[in-house]
């Protein structure tokens, strides 16, 4: 008797893979793959002419891999998101590091691969990393964990090589730069308040702390970029405003200030700066980011509170690429947004696209103007 039901019963489930396999042909085929929604939008808007546009979203591995067929739909496939995304850096052929909770993934849209370094069992294992920065010269990856108070680094291929960073040497080592042209790595400490520079192989170069007077030249500084000649670009986040230095660590200028108009700050974390110097600001309080000239004047806010392309909610990461593409990340929406600085440059090296990315939307959000008419 139990053999006769484990017949009927195999029977049964055999049969019911075979449904399953004649439905996923069926659906195959006749079933069309989703199509993408485009978002024009872009900044400033008409009847200025833009200078950036919105391109796209990344979320998760399905954002540059192949496209999962209904099978796997069905059946269910590995689809790695990312969830808590901080820092982000871009390599000279053009893949997106993004630090997230234990690990840092990779994009790779060119080899429609997704990866991630540092989360593998052993020394290079980390555990909260924060900042991200590639070196073009060699493609070493470098990145500071607040909890374990190094900084890694890994070859181009994710292995990992060294630490920089004794004992007691940071407290909180958040963002990172590199200036390959003078061989330095350049890591902020917000809890010891500094910012220090060290070779690429580990030796401390100098340290900047304290003014002349002695007193503390940050308040909370996080992240921090590099312009064209070396100048070193630090948020200082309850100093509000983004300290300026020469490549030797003096005070050249400081931009911005507490407020709640264009220019002023109140919560600024990722700073970027594009190919014609140009700085870039993220601010997670006003959920956006602002674009200042080399002077520091205000030029154009980018953003408002939301979750839809061209919104942001608590954005801290940002970086740009040797194409003036800007990436941002935020912690809450889970995200990485990518926009097109439609510059000088750019659009000499991208005729044909420039003249269609060029042509001018009629809004910032294109879905709210038929909210706006009911």
């Amino acid at each position: 008797m139990k053999k006769v039901e484990g017949l009927i019963w195999k029977a049964c489930f055999n049969n019911r893979w075979m449904l399953a396999a004649v439905l996923v042909c069926t659906l195959a085929s006749c079933v069309p793959p989703p199509e993408k929604k485009v978002w024009d939008i872009a900044w400033p808007l008409p009847p200025d002419e833009p200078k950036i546009k919105f391109i796209e979203i990344l979320k998760s591995s399905l954002d540059v891999e192949e496209e999962s067929g209904v099978a796997e739909t069905l059946f269910g496939t590995e689809v790695t998101r990312i969830m808590k995304p901080y820092g982000i850096a871009i390599d000279k052929e053009g893949r997106v590091y993004v630090t997230d909770i234990g690990k840092v993934f990779i994009f790779d849209k060119k080899k429609k691969k997704f990866g991630r370094i540092g989360d593998d069992p052993g020394t290079g294992k980390l555990n909260l990393p924060a900042g991200v920065a590639v070196s073009k010269a060699d493609g070493k990856i470098y990145v500071t964990d607040v909890n374990i108070k190094r900084v890694f680094i890994y070859d181009r291929d994710g292995k990992f090589l060294t630490f920089i960073g004794n004992k007691e040497e940071f407290l909180n080592p958040i963002g990172i730069a590199v200036d390959d042209k003078r061989m330095r790595v350049y890591v902020v400490d917000s809890k010891k308040r500094n910012v220090r520079a060290y070779s690429t192989d580990g030796r401390l170069i100098m340290e900047i702390n304290k003014t002349k007077e002695g007193d503390n030249i940050f308040h909370t500084p996080s992240q921090i970029a590099l312009d064209s000649i070396g100048n070193l670009y630090v948020a200082d986040t309850q100093g509000f405003a983004v300290k300026v230095f020469d490549p030797e660590g003096n005070p050249v200028r400081t931009i911005g200030k507490l407020g709640d108009v264009p220019g002023a700050f109140s919560r600024p974390k990722g700073v970027a700066v594009d190919s014609e110097d140009h700085l870039y600001v993220v601010d997670s309080a006003f959920n956006n980011f602002q674009i200042f000239d080399k002077e520091g004047r205000i030029l154009l806010a980018v953003g408002r509170s939301g979750s839809k392309p061209g919104e942001f909610i608590l954005p801290v990461g940002i970086a740009i690429d040797d194409e003036d593409k800007i990436y941002t990340t935020e912690q809450i929406n889970s995200r990485v947004q990518v926009f097109q600085y439609l510059g000088e440059k750019w659009k000499k090296s991208h005729p044909e696209l420039a003249e269609k990315m060029m042509q001018p939307v009629r809004k910032e959000e294109p879905a709210r103007e038929k909210e706006k008419t009911e």
